[in-house]
């Protein structure tokens, strides 16, 4: 039987609240300046110097600024970085907003394909809410972006530009949702009233017409064809006429992206060490690349990230980011703020606990460039993030070791660091990878700006 609050129970608990000595001035502090600004810690701030034994330099920083990209942009960061040192083209930078176009366009795609699978299921059943309450976002993981570039490859910047739409991309995802909302009801009436398999396709072609229409309108037509221009930094000229984007990617950037794996730190009791993972309806183009997902120990993850460091290569990672940060400072600790302190309240959970009740997971793509090695151990990491120079040390971060282990879940590592028993397991296991739900917290796409 449900029990209610007692006056009794009120009663007690202000008489407790007389028993903390401290009470009334944590609540001068936390009352005049709020609980995060009360609560920090600012010895932490001391050990985490923008200093690192191992350090990648890439350059200025981007900006992805009203808009869920993060993963698009740190993907593209650790493209745009062996290409700038290799041609000697300071600060150049991909076209996200290229990529964004395709992403958005194959997305509507594997929604409609979902909700026609999904057809004779009641609107009400879980996983058709689940596809109806959010038909496509800007969010991502690392497999979708590799779809992307596999089909319709990457250009500069300059030869598609950002637009309004994709800077502060609320509008467009507004007027895209209703969109596909609309069309995918009337693809399940159609499917359910028994309309012929090509009567359904060729209204799904119809809609995306319309999908397309939109995404032009707001974001410009992709280049099928572009000339790479550029001055190098010693101001040499150069120019390659009429490239296609899938011709650019392979000449000028050539990174091999099969090779390119998502690892994940998963320690929660329905995901097994050294097991490949897949989520459901997790992807963006059909028939494209699958997500997978190797999961490893934290320590296993940090000497992959650390080898692939060490020969000049920084690593894409996915993170909680909102936790224990200050945005504007570019601190990530979780001695930062001293909440357990301040109210003499017990905070403390495992990452397996935090992932299993929702109180953590990822929201957030950054670039690892360098690590602060003490005795073969990180102490701390160099971190490249995508808000501008105003964030942080000119738009770098600086992560602690125990951040990482908090609060890190995924990092995208070249397979042939992996030792060989590793390497066999990531190869098994994307045979068949288990197949989680689509609500899993390892399903969260990186989508904070």
């Amino acid at each position: 039987m449900a029990k209610e609050i007692t006056n009794k129970t009120i009663a007690d608990f202000e008489a407790d609240l007389a028993k903390h000595p401290a009470y009334k001035v944590a609540a001068r502090a936390a009352q005049e300046n709020g609980i995060f600004k009360a609560s920090q810690d600012l010895e932490t701030k001391k050990n985490l110097t923008p200093t690192f034994s191992i350090e990648i330099d890439t350059g200025k920083v981007s900006n992805q600024l009203r808009s869920g990209r993060c993963w698009m942009f740190s993907a593209l960061n650790t493209m745009r970085h062996p290409l700038q040192s290799k041609f000697k083209i300071k600060d150049f930078e991909l076209s996200q907003n290229y990529t964004n176009f395709w992403d958005k366009f194959e997305k509507s795609n594997w929604f409609f394909e979902n909700v026609i699978a999904t057809a004779d299921q009641e609107l009400g059943d879980r996983k058709v809410s689940f596809l109806f309450a959010t038909p496509q976002q800007d969010g991502g993981q690392w497999d979708m972006l590799c779809g992307i570039i596999e089909k319709y490859g990457i250009v500069p910047k300059y030869a598609y530009p950002e637009t309004a739409n994709s800077n502060n991309s609320s509008a467009l995802n507004d007027t895209l949702n209703h969109l596909l909302r609309k069309d995918g009801l009337k693809l399940r009436e159609l499917v359910r009233t028994g309309k012929s398999s090509d009567e359904v396709e060729a209204q799904k072609q119809a809609m995306l017409n319309d999908v397309f229409r939109v995404l032009a309108t707001s974001l410009g037509v992709p280049p099928k064809k572009f000339d790479f221009e550029y001055r190098d930094d010693d101001n040499n000229y150069h120019r390659d006429p009429d490239l296609t984007p899938q011709e650019f990617f392979k000449k000028y950037v050539g990174m091999n992206l099969t090779d390119h794996i998502s690892t994940i730190n998963a320690p929660t009791t329905d995901k097994p060490w050294h097991k490949v993972f897949s989520v459901e309806y997790l992807g963006n183009v059909v028939g494209g690349r699958q997500v997978r997902h190797l999961n490893l120990q934290i320590d296993e993850m940090k000497d992959l990230i650390i080898k692939q460091l060490k020969d000049g290569e920084v690593v894409w990672f996915g993170s909680n980011v909102v936790k224990d940060s200050e945005r504007q400072a570019g601190f990530l600790d979780t001695a930062l703020y001293r909440r357990d302190e301040l109210f003499d309240v017990d905070y403390s959970m495992t990452k397996a606990e935090a992932l299993d009740s929702g109180e953590s997971m990822m929201d957030h793509a950054m670039v690892i460039t360098g690590v602060d090695l003490v005795d073969g151990k990180p102490t701390k990491w160099k971190i490249e993030n995508s808000w501008g120079e105003k964030a942080g040390f000119k738009g770098y971060f600086i992560m602690s070791d125990a951040w990482f282990d908090s609060f890190v879940y995924q990092a995208v590592v070249d397979k042939k660091y992996l030792p060989a028993d590793l390497k066999q397991a990531f190869e098994e296991g994307s045979k068949n990878p288990i197949q989680l739900l689509p609500w899993d917290p390892m399903g969260a796409l990186a989508d904070l700006y």
